[in-house]
């Protein structure tokens, strides 16, 4: 629902953006791979069906990016990206039973 401001009421500051990254990339994608899958809310907080088609297009475009950036991304980066996919790849196993079962 939409926040109405009363007249006269001072503007909102606007809000700062994070620094984007590598990390932060991979971070929302990672996210919203999640929502995808059913296993964290939506951004309104609801829990939309799982779209395991759309999530596994996000995945494999995680894994690409893990294949093409190999051997350039520092150790964080790296331990993150792998992190990310191995969650990943077992909610999208789990969610698949979850529909099949």
């Amino acid at each position: 629902m939409p926040v109405v401001k009363e007249k006269g009421s001072p503007p909102e500051a606007p809000r700062a953006l994070p620094a984007l990254d590598f990390s932060t990339l991979i971070l929302s994608m990672a996210s919203t791979a999640m929502v995808q899958l059913g296993v964290v809310p939506g951004p309104g907080g609801d829990a939309p069906a799982p779209d395991l088609d759309a999530a596994k297009q996000a995945i494999d475009i995680l894994a690409i990016l893990d294949e093409k950036t190999r051997g350039n991304l520092d150790d964080a980066e790296e331990k993150l990206l792998q992190s990310l996919l191995y969650d990943l790849r077992v909610a999208y196993v789990d969610a698949q039973k979850k529909q099949k079962g």
